[in-house]
């Protein structure tokens, strides 16, 4: 990972942790209030914490796909080009050795 994606995903979980515990704090307060019931607040951290995962989901996939890009960019191959040459190279020393014989 790069240097620059990596500072950008801990600055985001750092802004997400700490807006969890923000979170947390003012829903303790409302429920201390009785302006929220404790099933309520619960829901809520729920809600915040599955928009999380779901935003930790798609960062992901786009930083995969930076990932691929950045090397494709660089001329490296894929895991799934080399695999697809070590399959021909197989076939072709196939081919070779029942010309031999």
């Amino acid at each position: 990972m790069s240097d620059y994606l990596k500072k950008g995903f801990l600055l985001g979980l750092g802004a997400a942790i700490s807006g969890k515990e923000k979170l947390e704090k003012k829903l303790k307060e409302l429920v201390d209030k009785n302006e929220l019931s404790q099933e309520q607040a619960k829901t809520v951290m729920q809600n915040f914490i599955d928009k999380g995962d779901l935003k930790t989901g798609e960062w992901s996939s786009k930083q995969k796909d930076q990932v691929k890009k950045t090397a494709s960019d660089f001329g490296l191959a894929t895991k799934e080009e080399v695999e697809e040459l070590r399959l021909r190279i197989i076939e072709l020393e196939s081919k070779f050795n029942e010309k031999e014989e």
